[in-house]
């Protein structure tokens, strides 16, 4: 891993589709036992994967995998928290809503 270069690697991958009731999930695992590790990213080639209402699917894929330099990683863990925190925006307010 480079200081400012990126890495790419292909790792074969099993994706997970579920449309139930009780589960909205799209998992992906790799089977050579890749990591993803902060900053890097991920393409899933071949087209979406699509499951009906009620249903799960599950495909084997080729991924690429990019790997973050190591300043992309170290500005992702600094950062990271922050951008965590965007997503959990509230407020509390005294109305009660029917």
């Amino acid at each position: 891993m480079g200081l400012i270069t990126r890495e790419k690697e292909t790792a074969p991958c099993m994706v997970e589709v579920s449309h139930k009731f009780e589960s909205l999930h799209a998992h992906v695992k790799f089977l050579n036992g890749a990591v993803v590790n902060p900053g890097d990213e991920v393409l899933v080639h071949g087209a979406p994967v699509m499951a009906p209402y009620g249903e799960v699917v599950i495909e084997e894929r080729t991924a690429t995998i990019t790997r973050a330099s190591t300043v992309e990683r170290l500005w992702t863990k600094l950062t990271g928290d922050f951008e965590v925190m965007e997503l959990c925006e509230f407020s509390f307010s005294e109305e009660v809503t029917l």
